[in-house]
This record gives C-alpha cells, sequence and structure tokens, in this order.
C-alpha cells in the first residue's frame, strides 16, 4: 500500500478530489457481544436510528446508535494535536490564557484547541493581549474582517478553526459574525442495536443498617462534618441539623445500596469509524495577503494543502491514541487504517497508508511549503491574561462550587 506524501497531497487538494475518507470497523474490546455504553444525551438517552420494541419478546433495538458524536470526534482530534502540541512533535498556531497567577482555588489554563467556541471563544474574548482586550487589539481586529474569501488571519491565529468550523456569534457582529463549516466530520456509529440494560448497587462491609442512626451536621471544630450525637450537631432553630435529604446514614456514604437495574448499554453487530476531509470545503478558502487584495493562487493552494495535512494528522493521531470512549465503552479496530482518496467519479479509491510519524512528516512539509508560498505560520503561542473580570468570575464560581458541595452533602 502507498504511503501518502505530500505530492500526492498537493494534487488531491489542486484537483477535482472529492475527499479523503477513512472507514475502520471496531468491535468492543470484550469481544463480540460484550455490551458498550454509548453517548448518552438529555435524560440519559442515546441517538438511535430506527427505534422499535419487538411486540412478541419486548426486546428494544435499533438500526444504529451514535457511539460517538461528530462534535465529541471533533474534541479529541483537537485534544490529540495539542498533546502533540506540547510534546513538540508539531507546529502549531496555539491561542492560550492560563489563571496561573490568579489566586484561585483551581489553577485553570485554557488554549483555543480546548475552547468550546475555539478563537471565538468568550474566554479567549474577555482576556487581554498587552492589556488589551483580545477582541479590540491589533491581532483581534482581524477576526472581524474574516470570512471564507478572507481566511488569512485565521490561518495565522488558529487554523484548527478553518478545519473544524467556527461561528463568531459572540463577537463584535453578534450573529453575524463569520461562519465557517466543518472541514473534516468524524463519528462512530453502532449498527444492528439491541438496548441493555446496567445494574447498581454496593454491599457494605460494616452492614450499617439505615435506620441504625440519625445523622446531623456536625458543630464547627468537630473531626468530622456529620455526627450521629445530636449535643454536637449544628442547631437551627434549637433543632438538631439533618445531613442531606433525611438524615440516613446512605448521605454520608455508609451503609448498603440495593440492587437495581435500569435501561443502559447496547450490544451491536458491529461499530464504524467514519472520517472524512472535505476537499470542495477548503478550495472556497482564500489566503490574500491582506483583505480585499486579489489572491495568489499559489498562496491559496498551499495553505489549503496544510489545512488538509492539518486534518490527517489529527485524525491519524487521535486513532493512534486509542478508542477507549468513556467508562465501559473502549473499542479497537479489527483492520488496519487507511485513506482512501475520492476523486474520479466510477473509479475505485486510491487508498494509501499513514502511520503516526508519517502524518507528523506529512504535516510538517505542508507547513514549510506553506512558508515558502509566503504564508505565516506561527511557531510559538499567543500568550494571553484573564482580565480581572473574568479571574473574579472564575473565583466566585469555585468558591460556590465549593459551598455547594459541602451544603449538599450537609
Amino acid at each position: 500500500m502507498p504511503t501518502l506524501t505530500l505530492p500526492i497531497l498537493q494534487a488531491a487538494v489542486t484537483g477535482t478530489a472529492a475527499a479523503f475518507r477513512a472507514r475502520t470497523e471496531l468491535q468492543p474490546v470484550g469481544g463480540e457481544g460484550t455490551p458498550v455504553f454509548p453517548a448518552t444525551y438529555e435524560g440519559g438517552k442515546y441517538a438511535t436510528v430506527g427505534y422499535r420494541v419487538e411486540p412478541d419478546t419486548g426486546r428494544k433495538l435499533a438500526d444504529s446508535v451514535v457511539i460517538d458524536s461528530v462534535q465529541s470526534q471533533a474534541n479529541r482530534m483537537e485534544l490529540a494535536l495539542q498533546d502533540a502540541w506540547e510534546a513538540g512533535e508539531i507546529e502549531l498556531p496555539v491561542i492560550e490564557v492560563d489563571f496561573a497567577n490568579c489566586n484561585l482555588e483551581k489553577s485553570v489554563r485554557v488554549t483555543s484547541l480546548e475552547a468550546p467556541h475555539r478563537v471565538a471563544d468568550a474566554i479567549l474574548r474577555d482576556s487581554l493581549l498587552e492589556g488589551v482586550p483580545f477582541r479590540q487589539s491589533a491581532e483581534g481586529r482581524r477576526l472581524d474582517t474574516v470570512d471564507q474569501r478572507n481566511a488569512t488571519a485565521l490561518f495565522e491565529l488558529c487554523p484548527t478553526a478553518l478545519l473544524f468550523g467556527l461561528w463568531d456569534s459572540t463577537g463584535p457582529k453578534g450573529g453575524l459574525g463569520a461562519k465557517f463549516q466543518r472541514a473534516i466530520v468524524s463519528e462512530i456509529l453502532g449498527y444492528n442495536v439491541q438496548l441493555g440494560v446496567r445494574t447498581a448497587s454496593r454491599i457494605d462491609p460494616l452492614q450499617i443498617m439505615k435506620d441504625s442512626a440519625k445523622i446531623y451536621i456536625a458543630k464547627a471544630g468537630e473531626p468530622l462534618r456529620w455526627t450521629a450525637d445530636e449535643s454536637r450537631a449544628q442547631l437551627q432553630k434549637g433543632k438538631p441539623v439533618p445531613f442531606g435529604k433525611d438524615g440516613k446514614p446512605s448521605e454520608v456514604n455508609h451503609g448498603n445500596v440495593t440492587p437495581s437495574f435500569q435501561d443502559g448499554g447496547v450490544t451491536l453487530q458491529r461499530a464504524v469509524q467514519s472520517t472524512v476531509i472535505s476537499l470542495p470545503a477548503l478550495r472556497r478558502l482564500k489566503f490574500p495577503v491582506s483583505p480585499g487584495s486579489t489572491p495568489v493562487a499559489s498562496m491559496d493552494q498551499a495553505a489549503r494543502t496544510t489545512l488538509a495535512a492539518l486534518g490527517l494528522c489529527a485524525a491519524t493521531l487521535v486513532r493512534h491514541d486509542g478508542c477507549d470512549l468513556r467508562s465501559r465503552c473502549q473499542l479497537v479496530p479489527t483492520q488496519k487504517a487507511q485513506w482512501e482518496l475520492l476523486d474520479e467519479p466510477g473509479t475505485e479509491p486510491k487508498v494509501f497508508e499513514l502511520s503516526r510519524a508519517q502524518a507528523i512528516e506529512l504535516f510538517a512539509a505542508a507547513i514549510n511549503a506553506a512558508r515558502h508560498a509566503g504564508l505565516v505560520w506561527r511557531s510559538t503561542k499567543l500568550s494571553l491574561t484573564p482580565s480581572p473580570e473574568l479571574v473574579d468570575l472564575v473565583r466566585k464560581s469555585q468558591e460556590l462550587a465549593v459551598s455547594t458541595a459541602v451544603a449538599e452533602e450537609g
């Protein structure tokens, strides 16, 4: 199987090819028939297609279920890029907001690869670049004029936004802010699904009975936050305050949990991870030297090729990291990963291999070609400082989280 090289990638991007596609069949790491737990949505529900209940058996079936969504896969790819960037394996323009010296309960650092809205996120908007609000700084103001025909600023500041999509809805233009569609889409679906059940229980080795004592919130200065002694309990209107909802030992995590079961998990015939990089989506992007100037074809092609290489690298990195998606949802591929180039209609796709090392090498070669064409590719991060208002909001939120947790436990 041939390796995907820079000349092949350049020819695909400049030509008429439709997409690069990778489809990989997966199975549960525990083996065929092992239950897996898909992504859950509002109300703990799964995203199923063709849901039905067999009238004779009562079995709950579905044609397919979302194991990992497009949005989740995008986040995983961005985090894989961040890991490689932090390890010095790849060059990538990244914007960072660091709360390390802000005297918070918990230090926080957020990059443009982690922020939900990427470079357009409110966290970056409400941070400062050399004392100026980011979107009012010289760099930030460049984002006000970006669109598909003027994507140069995004290429320099946050190229992942051109790949994974962006809507600048929180910027100066509000809902009229720039929109960029996803150029890379990946998801994992399970097919021929039977919905299962999950169980819950806990056996207390101390065998503490639920009616053995009334548990109260302890007075300040007591060694534990709870007590079964009314004389050592906090008082409210002259009465000891129960711990939790009803003051049972289970409120302080003692005692048995009665075994129970409810809907949860699925068994499936097969799962498929599908990743597509749209080349027409990249071809719509233009990269003029300055807003309003005539684009240079060689710069456009070099930028598009770099974005395609970035997508191939991101998808390869995340596949190399494995498919342990969440608790009780680890999948393994049943075949070697490969990329198909969908080009001439009616012809078989060309197939290429791309290892992790080869993907990183291809990405680096594309970056060098872009620089040679006259494009800017930042090799150092752009560091922002959180505004005092943002720091204060985070501090109050953390303090509330701590006090709420104590109140809920008490």
